[in-house]
């Protein structure tokens, strides 16, 4: 196998590797836990979620942008160090939180801050291997995460609190960061770290904020908020089911990190529309029939899955199902934009990401923890429809023509 494919082959483990870690956190969680207690649980994560997403978009984006090799190792240092700065700062504001909420939930939030910087420095230094072209050492790291944190969480006892889960899970980062700080360390021997590019007005992590706050980050606080103003069984229930179509997030983040490329190389329009057309309907595809096979697990299966959690999140399969098979339709057609029309996606992101969040509120006021959930699968539809209304009206590349 070539370097570039053995470096493609090794981007989607480690991609898988931290996808995986995110589904066995929620699903021993949930195993262990009262379904209240899950759902403070699932508030915790889904702050971190938020938390995560914020710090790829403003440091981790940035540095795999970075053509420079010259300046690469002094980019991954800086990158670290404003990360550590950063979510020691946000988890001193948690430690706050936690302390001023009662019962199980301030603990809970009192935890993440103590752990917070280092679930976030080891996941940030995925960007850097990546940026650094050896995203094999990346994969080593994240594959030993992955290892600790299931053996730490299959080592406690069952109805353990939420903070202690958030403890534990935080705490079991330990070896894979020293590990990657380790196998990172040839690469950025000497240079010298810099925060004040991320602290300057023009910073280019600032677009990728915005944008992840519309297309990810505003259905993540959408549910957050919805335990906060309603009830935190729904966002627990909400979470559950979504975890279980973590298989089909890799998938879309496998697209969207490898498709371009591939569906550049096709011949004009129609052939660019053509490839991700077929990919968009293997996905949605994947996406109702993986639901299906959910809905049809036995009820004792689905408690070895999900705990108490099962019977509320059982519930919301159908609707997530639709959901995600739309979401595959919609992945592909924002995926021939960027190739297409690359500046067509961020009203697109903004328009109708903040509808779905409505559409979450507004669904559970008149219907209910279900209510919400279609109307995640409403929004998501009406996203992808729009952006493929978007890809049938941009023009056909004009052939260049030679004179004789």
């Amino acid at each position: 196998m070539s370097r570039r494919g053995l470096a493609a082959v090794s981007s989607v483990l480690d991609q898988a590797a931290s996808s995986a870690t995110n589904i066995l956190v929620l699903v021993l969680a949930a195993r262990l836990s009262s379904a209240s207690g899950f759902a403070d649980f699932s508030m915790v994560y889904v702050t971190f979620s938020v938390l995560l997403g914020l710090n790829m978009a403003y440091v981790g984006q940035t540095v795999v942008l970075e053509k420079d090799e010259d300046r690469l190792a002094a980019v991954c240092r800086s990158g670290l160090a404003f990360t550590a700065a950063a979510s020691a700062a946000a988890g001193a504001a948690l430690v706050v939180v936690g302390l001023g909420l009662p019962g199980s939930a301030g603990r809970a939030f009192l935890a993440l801050g103590l752990v917070l910087p280092l679930v976030l420095v080891q996941d940030g230094l995925r960007y850097c291997f990546s940026a650094l072209r050896t995203p094999e050492r990346a994969l080593a790291a994240d594959a030993l995460r992955l290892a600790c944190v299931v053996a730490a969480l299959l080592l406690q006892p069952e109805g353990a609190s939420a903070g202690r889960l958030v403890l534990v899970w935080g705490v079991s980062a330990l070896p894979a960061l020293a590990l990657g700080l380790f196998l990172l360390r040839p690469y950025v021997r000497g240079a010298a770290a810099d925060l004040r590019p991320y602290l300057r007005r023009g910073h280019l992590g600032r677009r990728f904020v915005v944008e992840f706050a519309v297309g990810n980050g505003s259905s993540q606080l959408a549910v957050l908020g919805l335990g906060l103003f309603a009830t935190p069984l729904a966002v627990g229930a909400l979470r559950g089911a979504t975890t279980l179509f973590g298989p089909l997030n890799v998938l879309f983040n496998s697209a969207n990190a490898f498709g371009p490329p591939v569906v550049g190389r096709a011949s004009g329009k129609r052939g660019v529309v053509r490839l991700t057309l077929l990919m968009g309907g293997v996905l949605a595809v994947l996406g109702a029939g993986w639901g299906a096979v959910l809905y049809a697990l036995p009820e004792g299966v689905g408690r070895q899955l999900l705990g108490d959690t099962w019977g509320a999140a059982c519930a919301l399969l159908p609707a997530t199902g639709a959901q995600y098979a739309v979401m595959g339709l919609g992945t592909c057609a924002l995926l021939t934009l960027r190739v297409l029309a690359p500046k067509a996606t961020l009203s697109l992101q903004v328009v109708f990401s903040l509808l779905s969040v409505a559409l979450l509120l507004g669904g559970y006021v008149v219907w209910g923890v279900a209510g919400a959930a279609w109307g995640l699968a409403a929004g998501s539809a009406l996203k992808a429809a729009a952006a493929w209304l978007r890809v049938s009206r941009v023009p056909a590349p004009v052939p260049v023509t030679t004179a004789a």
